[in-house]
């Protein structure tokens, strides 16, 4: 009825050659999303160290930055110098997207099961949400 099929498949001659571009596990890929988010997280409280100083965000910075460098490699990240941020940014906003960005990074290191990661992107969560609080209330 049909004529049997007398070539390889390419699925599997495709299989058997060697690539030559790398590829990374899905580890190593979880690593480089996680610490994407942590250091996006990390631009975001170097903004608010410099409008609202407190020792809480110096330590989430050197925390964040020092989880960031753990992922990369021992590679230190980039960080927004204090004087770089705008005359007149909206602290909520800011706030709010540290809440998003913290939330994202703790869904991966969840993921990735890195439970330091996890605990520093919760525990910012939860600043987030507490600074976000009072301003809420005051705007309704």
């Amino acid at each position: 009825m049909y004529e049997p099929i007398r070539t390889k498949s390419v699925h599997s001659t495709m299989a058997d050659a060697p690539s030559d571009f790398p590829h990374r596990s899905r580890e190593e890929e979880l690593d480089i999303q996680l610490a994407g988010h942590l250091a996006a997280l990390l631009a975001v409280t170097d903004e608010l160290r410099a409008l609202e100083p407190s020792a809480d965000l110096d330590t989430a910075a050197e925390r964040l930055a020092a989880q960031v460098a753990r992922l990369r490699g021992g590679g230190a990240p980039a960080r927004v110098p204090l004087t770089a941020v705008p005359a007149t940014p909206d602290i909520t906003d800011l706030h709010r997207r540290a809440h998003a960005v913290a939330g994202r990074a703790l869904l991966v290191a969840a993921s990735r099961a890195d439970t330091a990661a996890a605990i520093l992107a919760a525990e910012q969560m939860d600043s987030h949400a507490a600074a976000l609080e009072p301003r809420e209330l005051a705007a309704h």
